[in-house]
């Protein structure tokens, strides 16, 4: 049953989940209506009982009928006398003039001997009709039960329980086809979206905007929808950006690689031998390539990973310190006749050790990289921040807003060996990693390179 209902439209879900709740509601409504006409009916009945007068001159009359005839008979006939009968403290019963027996009950002989001073119950006359019964007490060991049909009550609330089923019917009815027509009406907009979202997936146009209107729970999807197929489309300039842009920068490396392994090859093939000068510059010249191909290709990789799987690898707190010395060691390796002063104060910050290594490696790279020979890098840790200065020809101001970008390269920096992706790959990792980098250029010529990272000068107790 679930299941089928599962499989019907939302228009027609709504329809009978509105139909339904409707019928409860009325229905609900519809029986403490019955309920409550049918307590006051037969509280007007019950007042009505008490209002008769019965006393001794009916309980003798009864009492001489009981002698003379049976009790289920009339004989004696007195105009206007209530219909009752007079019950006696063992259980027997009289009945008077105009009148059918009852059902003698234990609360009226409770009654009639003086146990109780009076009883009010329903109860079944002779010939099978319901009917409310009053008994009160008429003297030593006698009561008399006053008694009066429902039938009347019963027939006003049978009307009644037709009237409002026919309401009830026609009230669920209209709420069935009103919540069709709501559902339908409010359904538009996410039938818009339904279009809006086949059309991405048929053309794969991702410039597809949805018109927002109101700040309810459709148009928040909507604005939800219009800003994942804005994200989808700057990922895929991106992409495709990424793709253009690695096949420009790998066209010249492949490009020299090639011409030098075909002067290798029609060397082999011609039987003509190169100078081995000339063959030892080639073979470098190959391996240089091949060195600059691996490390494009790797910083390629590095960021064509989505942030998710880029920090895949579990953060934990490290000594940014620690990871400056192994850098700078390194730089210097390098570097040779470059003089790398490095002042590193404790400093422990939680990240992916082996991509913050990088960065800080790319940063001391570039600062190799443009320093003049036998110049000066000064790498300082300090309170959660590291610079590294160097005094190279610095970065003109107009490029600064560029450093960062991936494959974007100075015009006085592209005849040297680099992929233009080394400050995008620091600044994706530390930026992962609830940092800031800056460049700036030195006051006295070169440029500094300051990161910051949310850290403390002294590693967490041991958990």
């Amino acid at each position: 049953m679930i299941r089928r209902f599962n499989r019907l439209p939302l228009r027609s879900r709504l329809a009978l989940l509105t139909a339904l709740a409707v019928a409860v509601a009325v229905a609900a409504s519809a029986f403490a209506c019955w309920f409550l006409v049918r307590g006051q009916l037969r509280g007007q009945l019950d007042e009505a009982l008490t209002k008769t007068e019965v006393g001794a001159r009916y309980a003798t009359l009864a009492l001489n009928n009981c002698r003379e005839s049976d009790a289920s008979t009339t004989q004696q006939v007195l105009p206007g006398a209530p219909s009752g009968q007079v019950v006696l403290s063992d259980g027997r019963r009289c009945v008077g003039p105009n009148s059918q027996p009852v059902e003698v009950q234990g609360a009226d002989t409770e009654v009639a001997a003086g146990v109780r001073e009076q009883a009010l119950h329903d109860g079944t006359a002779k010939n099978g009709q319901s009917v409310r019964v009053l008994t009160r007490p008429a003297g030593p060991g006698i009561a008399v039960s006053v008694s009066r049909p429902l039938s009347d009550v019963q027939a006003q609330l049978n009307t009644l329980a037709l009237l409002l089923a026919a309401v009830a019917g026609i009230g669920v009815v209209g709420a069935a086809t009103a919540g069709l027509g709501i559902a339908r009406a409010g359904l538009k907009p996410v039938d818009r979206l339904t279009d809006a979202v086949e059309h991405v997936a048929r053309t794969e146009d991702l410039a597809v905007r949805i018109p927002v209107e109101g700040d309810d729970e459709i148009a928040r999807l909507s604005r939800s929808f219009n800003a994942m197929t804005a994200a989808l489309a700057s990922s895929r300039d991106r992409q495709q950006q990424l793709i253009a842009d690695a096949g420009h920068e790998l066209r010249t490396p492949l490009t020299s690689l090639r011409t030098n392994i075909e002067l290798l090859v029609r060397s082999e093939e011609t039987g003509r031998a190169l100078p081995p000068e000339d063959r030892r510059e080639l073979m470098d010249s190959v391996k240089a390539q091949v060195v600059e191909l691996a490390a494009l290709i790797g910083d390629l990789q590095e960021l064509s990973r989505p942030d998710a799987a880029a920090g895949a690898a579990a953060a934990e707190i490290v000594g940014l310190h620690g990871i400056a010395e192994r850098a700078v060691e390194r730089a210097r390796l390098r570097g040779s006749g470059l003089t790398i002063a490095a002042e590193l104060d404790p400093w422990y910050v939680r990240a992916e050790p082996a991509g913050l290594e990088r960065a800080v490696v790319n940063l001391l790279d570039n600062a190799v990289k443009f320093s003049p020979a036998g110049g000066l890098i000064e790498v300082v840790l300090r309170s959660g921040e590291l610079t590294v200065r160097d005094h190279g020809p610095g970065i003109p101001d107009d490029e600064l807003p560029h450093v960062f970008e991936r494959f974007w390269r100075s015009p006085s920096a592209r005849s040297l060996p680099g992929s233009g992706l080394g400050l995008s790959i620091v600044a994706r990792t530390i930026h992962r990693s609830g940092g800031t980098v800056t460049l700036r250029t030195a006051d006295k010529g070169g440029t500094v390179a300051t990161v910051r990272l949310p850290g403390a000068a002294a590693p967490p107790p041991a958990q």
